[in-house]
């Protein structure tokens, strides 16, 4: 991939996408670990329950990242820790979810302007966007904490065959976060 002059660009995902968001997906699995369970329908995966919406960014001709959008489900952690933070319901939040770019992309910012396409469609639609993050994808937690994210909490998940794992949760900045109090340790609570 020509990426050293190409100029990224972020669009709607459309149905033509998700062959070319699966192989993106597959690349990133096998480079990173992440999802850390390869899916046994990485389409379906990629269009989640509560399915809002979905990008993808384009960079040097090809789809280089994707980022989703959902409603909130019950093994999110961020909802949960939005609404202890809050006082508001889990039903105003969104999860920025299946937020992924290519190995070979990386550095152009396009993790970032995923980000922000995700971010204005739960603005459009009234909610307050959060996130899930593994402890352990350093890269990813340095992007939100970049970014101006606000840390909610660290719980436990059970990811299936990996058993517990250690998971930030995250909202975006704004939306009268209350970012005095500080979150439980890691394990404090499971989601």
């Amino acid at each position: 991939m020509e990426t050293e002059t190409a100029t990224p660009s972020v669009r709607p995902r459309a149905g033509a996408d998700l062959d070319a968001s699966v192989r993106l997906l597959r690349e990133v699995h096998e480079h990173d670990g992440y999802p850390r369970s390869w899916p046994g329908r990485p389409a379906s995966w990629l269009t989640p329950p509560g399915f809002l919406g979905a990008w993808v960014a384009e960079l040097g001709g090809r789809i280089a990242g994707h980022a989703g959008l959902a409603g909130p489900r019950e093994d999110d952690g961020a909802p949960g820790a939005w609404s202890a933070r809050t006082g508001r319901g889990v039903d105003t939040v969104a999860v920025v979810n299946r937020l992924c770019v290519s190995p070979a992309a990386r550095g152009h910012g396009l993790g970032a302007l995923l980000l922000a396409q995700a971010v204005a469609e739960a603005g459009r639609r009234g909610l307050h966007p959060v996130l899930d993050v593994a402890c352990h994808d350093t890269a990813a937690v340095a992007l939100y904490e970049r970014l101006g994210w606000v840390l909610l909490d660290t719980v436990a998940q059970e990811w299936g065959p990996h058993g517990t794992v250690a998971v930030r949760t995250y909202a975006a900045p704004g939306g009268a976060v209350p970012v005095s109090s500080r979150p439980a340790p890691a394990g404090g609570r499971s989601s």
